[in-house]
């Protein structure tokens, strides 16, 4: 696998040279710093370019050209890592010894086309397809709360500090929806191209010359800028007091959410200890959460924690009974309070080892994967997958120790289910 990385000031084209897949993908990145009132016109500006484009008026005609390139993929999505708003464009299609020479040149142009030629007329953007877009967006935000798991942890974040970017809500707000029209959405759009830090990734068994020279042709963004703020979320102060939040849902189960706060970390036992500790924790099937909260007590239907190196939090998730809130709590301070002791083995450790190696393996098998690890490392400097190897076999015990004594509980949130049960 080769690696190049070329910078034209206005945006980084990285290329990923490898013969592994039948395919070759794309990913064109725009972020920006998070605000609160830009996340529902960014999640609409990325789903109006799947309605039409300048040259491709309508759904169906992008759809026919799609599968005239041989079944080019294009989605989009957007996301927040830390202090950023990341808008995500994606180009997925067969390597031209596959289909036929120049579809990945065409592709790439009917792809970018589609970003920066949009169905724009008068500096609006095409009012039906605007409507069509916030419809589908308005009936999502009203029914938010019909995907429970997803819910609880919205409402959780929320729960922990209403005033960081993590209680933002990534799916958008209603309020903020209905001031979009195809006026303003243009005047965004502009400042988008003009703003945004964008980073171009293109993995496959492609010519890097010829590569760089169709996003050269392509890609119509000039202006130089760079970061302005970190992307790690500030340490959040931890509450004297943890915080229990309550609300109640008619379904069958209850959703448990407890928010860790992880702060002082260094870079160091963020991507390191910190992530082993995790896979120890809760992080599978051998973790001591699922053996003992799940197996042994029989208290959760399911029960996960994960941690984000970009928020300084540890979460762990549950499926419960209400009837059992009160046990499994109890039962996971207890845990918590035995692994800040010590109370795991050398065991443990060796086999949260193999399973990070193993998820090292996989990130090789899969495309958007090896993009993600070369984004991490543009973004916040992460190690390559052989430095990751090497430094995660070196944690000690000592370290995860260390790490698990700045992990404390802040916020818990329960969406009560069960409401049918009688006392």
């Amino acid at each position: 696998m080769k690696y190049i990385k070329k910078e034209f000031g206005a945006y980084n084209l990285h290329i990923i040279k490898t013969n592994k897949f039948k395919t070759n993908t794309v990913r064109i990145n725009f972020r920006s710093p998070i605000k609160k009132e830009e996340i529902t016109i960014r999640n609409i500006l990325c789903d109006i370019f799947t309605q039409s484009s300048k040259n491709y008026q309508t759904k169906r005609d992008l759809t026919i050209k799609s599968q005239d390139l041989y079944a080019a993929d294009i989605t989009t999505s957007t996301t927040r890592l830390g202090n950023y708003n990341n808008m995500n464009f994606y180009l997925n299609v067969l390597n031209d010894k596959y289909t036929e020479k120049g579809n990945f040149k065409s592709a790439i142009e009917f792809f970018t086309d589609i970003i920066f030629n949009p169905d724009i007329k008068d500096k609006e953007f095409n009012k039906d397809k605007l409507e069509i877009v916030k419809d589908i967006c308005r009936k999502e935000l009203l029914s938010i709360k019909e995907d429970v798991s997803s819910y609880s942890v919205i409402r959780m974040f929320e729960s922990l500090d209403k005033n960081s970017p993590i209680s933002y809500r990534m799916s958008g707000y209603i309020e903020d929806l209905e001031k979009i029209n195809s006026k303003n959405l243009y005047e965004y759009y502009e400042r988008m191209l003009t703003k945004d830090l964008v980073d171009i990734f293109v993995i496959g068994d492609i010519n890097e010359e010829e590569t760089i020279d169709i996003f050269k042709k392509t890609i119509k963004i000039r202006t130089l800028k760079k970061q302005t703020i970190p992307y790690i979320v500030n340490d959040i102060k931890p509450k004297q007091k943890r915080l229990v939040v309550k609300e109640k849902i008619n379904t069958n189960q209850s959703k448990l959410v407890i928010g860790c706060k992880t702060n002082n970390l260094t870079e160091y036992e963020r991507n390191y200890p910190l992530t082993l500790l995790n896979i120890i924790l809760g992080g599978g099937v051998d973790s001591k959460l699922f053996k003992e909260v799940r197996e042994k007590y029989s208290l959760c239907y399911t029960i996960n924690s994960v941690p984000n190196k970009f928020d300084n939090i540890l979460m762990i998730r549950a499926g419960i009974d209400q009837k059992n809130y009160d046990k499994t709590i109890e039962l996971i301070d207890k845990i918590l309070n035995e692994t800040k002791k010590g109370k795991f083995t050398d065991n443990n450790i060796k086999i949260a080892k193999e399973y990070y190696n193993t998820a090292l393996d996989e990130i090789e098998e899969n495309q958007l994967r090896i993009i993600d690890n070369y984004f991490m490392k543009e973004i916040i400097n992460t190690d390559t997958l052989e430095e990751k190897r090497i430094k995660i076999n070196k944690v000690t015990k000592e370290e995860l120790i260390k790490v698990a004594k700045k992990i404390k509980v802040d916020t818990i949130f329960l969406l009560e289910g069960g409401l049918h049960e009688k006392n």
